[in-house]
């Protein structure tokens, strides 16, 4: 068990049956009241955000995972393939239960997934990944002024604006945690 005030980003905690994981960890001090801690939380098993104030004092029952390193190996209808990089296992998990992660994966890319009593918990994606756009409006003529961003469908799927001298087939650079366009 664990104070609440010393949670940080990146931790996991467990209540009730669920595994939440921590995204936002901020600290209050109280003048009168006791000081508390507001945790912004993504439940692992839904993958739903929530906000919750503890007392700094509160015990939580903080949970240690598992880290594998596994490679996506190919897409099998609504699953996705990884082979663990050490044993060569082979583990599917659905499109359902990756959420919008499969948009960032690609076949051969190495990942970390999460496992909770030799069972998979979640994907951890690197920041940023290179993805080649499959289709792309060309570029209007005149159409220069300031940063002016047109729709693009790269080749996993994921649909996202970039800068308007980006071109069908070119590689860039998608943030995984806003879907944002970094670079090329």
């Amino acid at each position: 068990m664990k104070e609440a005030s010393e949670f940080r980003a990146g931790n996991i905690f467990k209540v009730g049956n669920e595994l939440l994981l921590v995204l936002k960890a901020e600290y209050n001090k109280g003048a009168r009241s006791a000081s508390t801690m507001k945790l912004k939380t993504k439940n692992l098993a839904v993958g739903s955000i929530a906000e919750t104030v503890y007392r700094a004092t509160d015990k939580l029952d903080e949970v240690r995972l598992d880290r594998r390193k596994m490679q996506f190996s190919y897409k099998n209808g609504d699953s996705f393939v990884f082979m663990d990089q050490e044993t060569y296992e082979q583990l599917e998990l659905t499109e359902e239960y990756l959420g919008d992660n499969a948009l960032y994966l690609k076949e051969e890319e190495v990942i970390d997934v999460l496992l909770y009593n030799e069972k998979p918990i979640s994907i951890e994606l690197p920041q940023q990944v290179e993805l080649a756009i499959e289709y792309t409006e060309p570029a209007v003529q005149g159409n220069t002024g300031g940063k002016v961003l047109k729709e693009a469908k790269m080749q996993t799927g994921l649909i996202t604006n970039v800068p308007i001298f980006c071109h069908i087939g070119d590689v860039v650079k998608i943030d995984t945690r806003t879907g944002e366009y970094m670079g090329r």
